[in-house]
């Protein structure tokens, strides 16, 4: 059994991700195999530091032992989740991790700026260690089946929507980085990496993205502010069009079992090149809208 510890308690998928792991609860259909969370660190927060104090009282109820300093977890467990809702700061929480040589899952937001990505990829390398972030609506099954399916043939393009959210910090997830990246994921996903340009116009209800890829083909992601919205889509291949409601009962699951994949194999389920070029293109989308949609160039 893989043991894993979990760093930062800001944000719900520590227990959501512990229940599912270490199979709490009566919803079996929901357990993923392999992996115990065994261990945790509550952390600290500039985002969300009322939810520490709860989901730690969680935490220890489901029996995983609590420390007091992230580095206490080093040597009692086979890989880490760092968990903290603010992408700015998951290079430095990741960094003590990767240089003991213990592999790490980064949730999203992966990094907030192009440079802290590719820190955090450097050093995974340089310590040949495992290293995987995603949002969990990559996984979504509908979205995994649709973007597996020949039959539809080529995806030329795809309109993605989901909710965002402004940052209650702009410094910090900024734009589309704090919840509008489970869009830019789905977008990725069913497009591939290989975006050049966006533009990105900006109101107070929503962001709309569009980006031109290097073949071509042009897509774009509505993140939406009001009114509320789920998850969906709607694909142009070359068999027809197609649009698809992504509902979000299995989301977890579906993403841990690659998250449970990657410790048990050493192997990333995902090019972690392609999560780079993710953080690359919010953020040039976050200096369009800043810029009234001006074209804006995505730098890997």
């Amino acid at each position: 059994m893989i043991k894993l510890g979990i760093l930062d308690f800001d944000t719900s998928h520590c227990v959501e991700f512990t229940k599912r792991l270490n199979h709490i609860g009566k919803d079996a259909e929901q357990f993923v195999e392999g992996a115990k969370v065994v261990i945790g660190c509550a952390g600290e927060s500039k985002l969300s530091p009322e939810r520490i104090e709860g989901y730690a009282k969680e935490m220890k109820g489901y029996g995983v032992a609590l420390v007091d300093k992230p580095a206490d977890m080093i040597g009692k467990v086979d890989g880490v989740l760092i968990e903290a809702v603010d992408g700015t700061v998951h290079y430095e929480r990741a960094k003590p991790f990767l240089e003991a040589g213990v592999p790490c899952f980064v949730d999203k937001p992966y990094a907030c700026s192009l440079t802290d990505a590719k820190k955090i990829a450097d050093l995974a390398a340089k310590k040949k260690l495992s290293l995987f972030s995603s949002s969990s609506l990559r996984y979504a099954p509908e979205v995994v089946e649709y973007a597996a399916d020949a039959k539809h043939g080529k995806i030329a393009g795809c309109v993605v929507y989901g909710p965002a959210s402004h940052s209650p910090i702009p410094e910090r997830n900024a734009g589309l980085f704090h919840y509008g990246i489970h869009a830019v994921e789905m977008l990725y996903t069913l497009m591939g990496p290989g975006c050049k340009r966006v533009t990105c116009t900006s109101e107070k209800g929503a962001d709309i993205v569009t980006g031109q890829w290097a073949d071509g083909r042009v897509a774009s992601v509505r993140g939406t502010r009001a009114p509320a919205t789920g998850f969906g889509f709607t694909a142009f291949a070359e068999k027809g069009v197609q649009a698809v409601t992504v509902p979000s009962k299995f989301i977890y699951r579906e993403l841990l079992k690659k998250v449970v994949e990657m410790f048990k194999t050493g192997k990333a389920p995902l090019d972690i090149a392609e999560t780079i070029e993710i953080v690359a293109f919010i953020e040039a989308a976050n200096r369009s809208g800043a810029n009234h949609g001006t074209g804006e160039t995505v730098k890997v």
